[in-house]
């Protein structure tokens, strides 16, 4: 059966050993990391993590310090690892008139796909391109 992943958005500390508690932490809790992406922004660190049980991951990163500032449905999307694949993929949702607020790889050759109107995205990518987990 297949399970919606959801991503969340975080903030830590900027300090050494905030990424590794964080992973240690939902480790612990059993949470798999579908997806990471990451960077510092002024004095904090932000990131994206996708994941299939957004609640648990929640108390998890929750006990390691970090702070979820929000949970999105995204689509996640095998696509070719090969030049301009990204590319092609986005410009269908550019051209449905689709913002973007995320975009990162995930794991097995996977993309993430955020946007305020993920159904309108959904469709521009094509109905056979639904979530895929």
């Amino acid at each position: 059966m297949s399970h919606h992943l959801k991503d969340l958005t975080i903030e830590l500390e900027e300090k050494a050993g905030t990424v590794a508690a964080m992973a240690e932490a939902l480790g612990k809790a059993g949470v798999n990391i579908e997806g990471i992406c990451g960077f510092v922004v002024g004095d904090k660190g932000v990131g994206h993590l996708l994941v299939a049980d957004a609640a648990k991951a929640r108390q998890a990163l929750q006990s390691a310090g970090a702070r979820v500032t929000s949970e999105q449905e995204v689509l996640v999307l095998e696509i070719e690892d090969k030049p301009g694949t990204l590319g092609k993929l986005t410009r269908k949702i550019a051209d449905a008139g689709v913002s973007l607020n995320a975009v990162y790889l995930a794991t097995k050759t996977r993309v993430v796909i955020g946007a305020r109107d993920l159904q309108k995205a959904r469709a521009a990518v094509g109905e056979g391109a639904a979530s895929r987990q």
